[in-house]
């Protein structure tokens, strides 16, 4: 836990003072902000963090600072505080990318267990990430041809489908599939598809 860092946007000095103490204690590097202003003017600037963010304050709104996160591609995990009761307004934020909501008044564990929840997001996305990379650095080796066999495979058609496709014979579809197998290093169909919708490849709907 040491090192992960959380960046607490409260406008109340009390909410702000008691979480960076209690957070502390639990071993989080801290810092707060006293609004959404100086919060979004800083953010750019911060390293990876978990954010506790506040619904309720008079500069801008939270559901107002989570979109402009989202729009900036901030994709950090975002633990949204509302009142007690506040349900639409909760239910707003998850659907604009919030990891997580709290009702206040919030209890330690509750806030410390949605903080662990937020940071294996975080790295599932950085995973996510990575594969994306290395699949991207693998394509590379691809002819433009393998590619589209790829492409085509990825959305489910048969060699021979292919072919027809691509006006050339089942044959060389088998070579092309084949060689790309190769280049991607790996020995099966299922294997290659992985690499592809690890790019993005036939994913689309």
């Amino acid at each position: 836990m040491s090192g992960q860092r959380i960046l607490v946007v409260d406008d109340d000095e009390a909410i702000r003072h008691s979480l960076s103490f209690m957070l502390r204690h639990a071993g989080f590097d801290v810092k707060t902000f006293p609004g959404g202003e100086p919060f979004l003017e800083a953010v750019d600037d911060e390293h990876v963090s978990c954010i506790l963010l506040d619904v309720r304050m008079p500069d801008i709104d939270g559901l107002t600072v989570l979109e402009e996160l989202r729009g900036r591609g901030n994709f950090w995990p975002v633990i949204v505080l509302t009142g007690h009761g506040d349900v639409s307004t909760a239910v707003t934020a998850m659907k604009s990318g919030a990891t997580d909501f709290l009702e206040k008044p919030y209890e330690k564990q509750a806030i410390l267990d949605s903080i662990a929840k937020g940071f294996d997001k975080l790295n599932e996305n950085a995973s996510d990430e990575q594969r994306k990379i290395e699949a991207n650095a693998r394509l590379k080796h691809l002819t433009q041809r393998e590619t589209e066999v790829l492409e085509l495979l990825s959305d489910g058609l048969t060699n021979k489908a292919i072919a027809e496709r691509l006006s050339i014979s089942a044959r060389t579809v088998e070579i092309h599939r084949a060689n790309l197998m190769v280049k991607l290093e790996t020995e099966s169909l299922s294997g290659a598809l992985k690499v592809a919708f690890a790019a993005g490849i036939g994913l689309a709907c």
